[in-house]
């Protein structure tokens, strides 16, 4: 499979398929497609894999793009920012949050997962149902912003602003912790938590918290109350 990506400022991936591969993606992911590309719509696992992808901000139904013959296609991102080509075939697995998933080849599976902390789940900003990818072949995520790789030492921790995590492999612990200090929590302008994440394993992050740039936008807007 042949891909490239297209754009900058909210960018697709085009990619060039053979006959009889395919791709899916959420309903509406798709952005153009020359002739001799056939979709079909299904929930890809049963009406339970389904609900769960709406828990965590997927589509119930994911609809499927197969070639009969060689042709292009392309799914574009939602909002500013990058798209990352990720491949399964040397990781386990990954856990990514909602929203970070835009389309993969056939052979991923996407399910839905829980944090391991009931803490994480309440707290952490993002909710406790993540999404997990599995298999082999290539994923493509959506990214706000740029795209930060990092790779953690065995008990290396980081702290991120949970809006800023797209995904992280499943040898690497997330959980969120408490601010610490009374002024950091009512004046440091970042939230009651962070999400903790412990090594080793590759971490990815994005650059922009696109809920806090909505509602910086929003706060601009003018009122119609005077």
């Amino acid at each position: 499979m042949k891909y490239r990506i297209v754009g900058s400022t909210v960018p697709a991936v085009e990619i060039a398929m053979e006959a009889g591969e395919s791709m899916y993606t959420q309903s509406g992911g798709m952005a153009w497609k020359t002739e001799g590309i056939e979709m079909s719509t299904s929930t890809r696992g049963g009406f339970l894999k389904g609900l769960g992808r709406m828990f965590s901000g997927e589509s119930f139904f994911m609809a499927t793009y197969k070639a009969t013959k060689p042709g292009q296609i392309a799914f574009s991102t939602t909002v500013p920012g990058s798209v990352l080509p990720l491949s399964l075939d040397h990781v386990d697995s990954m856990t990514i949050q909602k929203g970070a998933f835009l389309c993969a080849q056939s052979t991923v599976s996407l399910e839905v997962t829980f944090t391991k902390k009931l803490s994480s789940g309440f707290f952490g900003g993002e909710g406790f149902i993540l999404q997990k990818l599995s298999g082999t072949g290539m994923v493509f995520l959506e990214v706000d912003g740029d795209a930060v790789e990092k790779t953690l030492a065995p008990g290396e921790v980081l702290y991120v602003d949970t809006g800023n995590v797209v995904a992280f492999e499943n040898t690497v612990e997330f959980e969120a912790e408490m601010v610490k200090g009374l002024g950091n929590i009512f004046f440091g302008g970042e939230g009651l938590f962070l999400t903790k994440l412990t090594g080793p394993g590759k971490i990815i992050l994005q650059t922009l918290n696109f809920g806090d740039f909505a509602g910086r936008i929003i706060s601009r807007m003018p009122s119609n109350n005077g």
